[in-house]
């Protein structure tokens, strides 16, 4: 029998024995508006099916809270029930209950959070001190993505010695978060519900509708009572504000600035999961079963909406009932949907870092993602010599699987060439440091006070080359096709992407057919880029270790051509003069010195940089100290960047360990420099880094620069990269677009 059949049959003897048991299907309520609504369900629904259905017969249990409801479901006393994501996420992780199916709205599954004040009182930089309102204790767009969002632009400082709670309470004058519990009474001070020593009666500071300021419809009405200065809420409680509201009341921004209340997809705090429906494990395929029925009979296409409508409450003397009213469908989930397909990779990483499973381990580490087995012996060295929280050193195979892997919670941060932090940007990581080029005696300055001066007058900046051998006399940069070439990665911005300008995207330039990697393909006549595919990969040599070669064409350490040192390296040949390319693409920074230490090392015999030239846009050919006049253009400070919510966390960490072990230090370990102790140029830092500034309120706009920003978004609209493709596949990442 195949599975799929055996399947079937197991589900039609569970459903024969839970009609044969007379149990009723039994929705968890949270209001006696609720339990009117669901009752409406139930009688209608012994109307329109007959006797012997299962589904004929469906009670409604009135619990206390939405943790009422997990206990109730979880002891089989209820079945099922909608929930905010936060409590989702409770419910399956502390109370094992599974997810079925999840609540769609005009934006899909999911959800703004938005920040709402009075016209003209607030901006989300001055929230300090005031009064609040919350649709819910660690529920998304009351609690998660705003606190997370404070946290992450620093105007909230959490250093997880104490609960979360604790410093919100600090940090407002009062409020009305529903569910927060006792431990905090300022965070309750504001909410209305009744007060009783009986806790059947008692509806104070609960989520449950018996709090009038619970959900987002009460945190707005907190808000409209005067009773609060800001609100935190979804965006579907404004969606249909009436005029009066709209001229009333105004969005909060990231940026400082404010908004109307129509503009809450381009002004608002993040983007999370919406609601979604629970049940015990055994109950799935009954529960989507059940959801499937209703929405089929009483949805916004159902056969008989005239009777009853699962999405509208009006009638019920209530808002959201079982349901949000704004919801257009029930979407019901694969059997085989997993945390990250319900939630998304990036709000489980925020729920994570939140505490909302506990201070773990993860939290008192700093796991730095290295792509090298080099890089892994520096990052070893650095945690041995630091003197600040723990450093745990995580590899991956790629700079791009750095990205993955931090955005997966599974590293917290990477240092990444402009390019890259590009792209780490449309991953939704964030700035957490940058490189400073510049002279180390401006290192003595405030840290803050340099950027801002940097900000104002430019940063000191490296410069793409295009490097050849000067007996090479045909070589030229105007005509490179058909040469074999030398990059120092996919991506890299000398290598890849300022490159472009001058190669297969130049007027003159035939082979343009708008993705760059099959463009430089057909361009060059082979060579070796690192990461890279087909010709692209054919000069380069790898690793070898035991007569075996390793790595070909790896973008990591492992393919002895990567990187600045291994494109001088590509250029020149393998020490036995085989493999080279006839021209090099890299940085400027640290050129001779990489020239000396392949001469040192004996990578290369008799070689100086007298006999290597640069290769300008107009056609000449100069010495390699002119590279200010003959370059590809400026790239941009490298960035350290991770999830928004620990930039603090990893700006601190930094900031120690340069303390101790910057260049002015007498240290044995040293953060920017590799060179002569492991072999490599650039591992985790760029040796040419004088110390690292914080990256402040500043977007990867400010610092990678307006003209930067425009070539890569013209680039990578038509150019496919796999990374960006795993970014995209979080739920709610399309939408942030």
């Amino acid at each position: 029998m195949h599975l799929l059949s055996f399947m079937n049959v197991f589900f039609f003897y569970a459903m024969l024995h839970y009609m044969a048991s007379g149990k009723k299907f039994r929705w968890c309520t949270l209001s006696d508006a609720e339990q009117r609504k669901c009752s409406y369900l139930a009688r209608t629904l012994q109307n329109v099916l007959s006797s012997s259905d299962t589904f004929s017969r469906v009670s409604c249990v009135r619990a206390h809270n939405t943790q009422d409801c997990m206990t109730k479901i979880r002891g089989n006393k209820a079945d099922a029930v909608s929930l905010d994501s936060g409590d989702v996420y409770t419910a399956v992780r502390l109370y094992d209950l599974d997810v079925v199916a999840k609540e769609e709205n005009t934006e899909g599954t999911c959800v703004f959070a938005v920040a709402v004040a009075h016209r003209g009182t607030l901006n989300i930089r001055n929230l300090r001190g005031t009064r609040s309102c919350h649709s819910g204790a660690k529920w998304t767009t009351g609690w998660n993505i705003p606190f997370g969002f404070l946290l992450s632009r620093n105007l909230m400082y959490w250093d997880e010695e104490e609960p979360l709670a604790k410093v919100v309470s600090t940090y407002f004058n009062a409020s009305c978060i529903p569910g927060i519990g006792v431990s905090s009474p300022n965070l309750c001070e504001l909410c209305q519900g009744a007060k009783s020593y009986v806790r059947e009666k008692n509806h104070f500071c609960e989520t449950s509708s018996s709090e009038p300021f619970s959900n987002s419809d009460g945190a707005f009405r907190c808000l409209k009572s005067g009773a609060g200065d800001v609100a935190f809420m979804d965006h579907l409680t404004i969606a249909g504000a009436t005029d009066s509201e709209v001229d009333q009341f105004e969005l909060l921004c990231p940026d400082g600035s404010t908004a109307s209340l129509k503009s809450y997809r381009s002004c608002n705090l993040g983007l999370g999961p919406g609601k979604a429906i629970i049940t015990r494990g055994h109950m799935k395929r009954i529960t989507k079963r059940f959801l499937t029925l209703i929405q089929n009979f009483f949805g916004r296409r159902g056969k008989h909406k005239s009777r009853f409508s699962i999405f509208t409450s009006e009638n019920f003397g209530g808002q959201n009932l079982l349901f949000h009213d704004s919801t257009e469908r029930l979407q019901v989930l694969a059997d085989d949907a997993d945390m990250t397909d319900i939630l998304g990779l990036d709000y489980v990483a925020l729920l994570k870092e939140l505490g909302h499973e506990g201070i773990s381990l993860d939290h008192s580490v700093i796991r730095w993602c290295c792509i090298s087995s080099a890089e892994m012996r520096k990052c070893e060295d650095w945690a041995l010599s630091v003197r600040s929280d723990p450093l745990v050193c995580v590899q991956a195979t790629s700079l791009s699987g750095c990205i993955e892997m931090i955005k997966s919670n599974e590293a917290d941060a990477v240092t990444l060439d402009a390019t890259h932090a590009y792209i780490a940007g449309r991953c939704g990581l964030q700035p957490a440091a940058m490189e400073y080029w510049g002279n180390n005696s401006d290192c003595l300055t405030d840290p803050k006070e340099l950027l801002q001066g940097l900000l104002e007058r430019g940063f000191p900046s490296l410069y793409a080359l295009a490097v050849t051998k000067k007996n090479m006399k045909a070589v030229a940069l105007p005509d490179l096709s058909g040469r074999r070439s030398c990059h120092g990665n996919m991506y890299s911005p000398a290598g890849w992407l300022l490159l472009s300008r001058y190669t297969v995207r130049a007027p003159v330039n035939g082979t343009w057919n708008c993705d760059i990697n099959s463009a430089y393909e057909s361009y060059f006549w082979k060579g070796c880029m690192p990461g890279g595919e087909r010709g692209l990969c054919k000069v380069c040599v790898g690793w070898e270790e035991d007569g075996k070669v390793n790595g070909r064409c790896a973008a990591n350490h492992d393919e002895r051509y990567y990187g600045n040192m291994g494109a001088l390296r590509c250029l020149v040949g393998d020490p036995g003069g085989r493999s080279y390319g006839d021209v090099a693409f890299l940085e400027h920074h640290s050129l001779q010195e990489n020239i000396a230490y392949l001469e040192s090392s004996g990578w290369i015999h008799g070689l100086t940089p007298s006999d290597f030239q640069l290769l300008c846009p107009n056609g000449d050919r100069v010495p390699l100290t002119e590279w200010k006049h003959c370059n590809l253009g400026v790239i941009p400070p490298s960035i350290v960047m991770t999830r928004p919510i620990i930039t603090a966390k990893i700006y601190e960490f930094l900031m120690k360990s340069q303390e101790y072990l910057g260049p002015s230090k007498d240290s044995t370990f040293q953060l920017f420099q590799s060179v002569q102790k492991y072999g490599e140029g650039d591992l985790l830092f760029k040796d040419s880094t004088a110390c690292l500034l914080p990256t402040g309120h500043y977007g990867l706009q400010d610092i990678l620069g307006d003209s930067f920003m425009q070539l890569a978004d013209s680039v990578f609209n038509c150019t496919h990269a796999g990374i960006l493709d795993f970014c995209t596949s979080d739920i709610c990442t399309e939408k942030k677009k």
